[in-house]
């Protein structure tokens, strides 16, 4: 892998892991077209996830502190975040059963373009419902059990490549009836400890880069940082205008031009 495919890389990463789209689908079809592009097992997606992850902590760092310090406060805000906190644990339970139980299976559907393009039509018509039948909006206070169960399978199956970890997530607390900020919020901090998880489960693969490659793979995870902390931002806006519907027609757009040409 050179610098230039890791920077290109990076950038494809930055831009659509938060912007509802998959980025691990247009990873996937990025690197499937780039001359001579190999990498150890999944290595270079998940820092280049790692890096977006960064970007998450950045965004959110006064949340993240909130929700530490939970239980060393007092008040209505320190009990609303350690609920919150308590539903981002539950959340991640059925993430993680369904990522270490079908590993493999996901990892194998990274070279499998057809899927690809057709979840990437499935990523477009949850956008589509969750525009169109979205309920009115429950804020964090107002969460359930019910709600972190129901987004963490989301979020496990999303491991899928052409299912878009945060607009599928999102898209499923909007049809829950939670509001729109609230469940792009809860859908980045749910994000956190299924990347930290899958970035330890990868590192096994450090070994195998060689030397004169550390300076590509730095490239791209710094690169999907940069970008994805703008990419953030540019989603906040579109969920608070209720303007995923434009999402889905790219994604069923570019699903259907992946299956002509295949």
């Amino acid at each position: 892998m050179t610098t230039f495919q890791a920077l290109f890389l990076g950038l494809i990463q930055g831009l659509t892991e938060f912007l509802p789209v998959s980025s691990s689908g247009h990873l996937a079809i990025a690197q499937h077209f780039l001359p001579n592009f190999n990498q150890p097992g999944l290595l270079f997606d998940v820092l280049a996830h790692f890096g977006t992850m960064l970007a998450v902590i950045i965004y959110f760092r006064r949340e993240l502190i909130r929700l530490a310090l939970a239980y060393f406060r007092t008040g209505e805000q320190a009990r609303t975040d350690r609920r919150i906190l308590i539903l981002l644990l539950l959340a991640s339970v059925p993430t993680a059963l369904i990522g270490l139980s079908f590993k493999d299976f996901f990892e194998q559907s990274f070279d499998n373009l057809p899927l690809i393009a057709g979840m990437l039509l499935v990523t477009g018509t949850l956008l589509f419902l969750s525009e169109r039948f979205r309920k009115p909006g429950r804020t964090e206070g107002a969460m359930t059990f019910g709600d972190a169960l129901v987004v963490g399978v989301v979020q496990g199956l999303a491991i899928i490549p052409g299912i878009s970890r945060s607009g599928s997530t999102i898209a499923a607390l909007l049809l829950k009836g939670v509001d729109g900020e609230t469940a792009a919020r809860f859908s980045f901090l749910l994000a956190l400890p299924a990347v930290a998880g899958a970035t330890l489960l990868q590192l096994r693969h450090l070994g195998q880069v060689q030397a004169a490659e550390t300076t590509a793979y730095l490239t791209g995870t710094v690169t999907s940082f940069v970008v994805g902390l703008a990419a953030i931002h540019m989603l906040m806006l579109v969920v608070k205008q209720k303007r995923l519907g434009y999402f889905a027609i790219y994604c069923w757009l570019a699903g259907a031009l992946l299956l002509v040409f295949l």
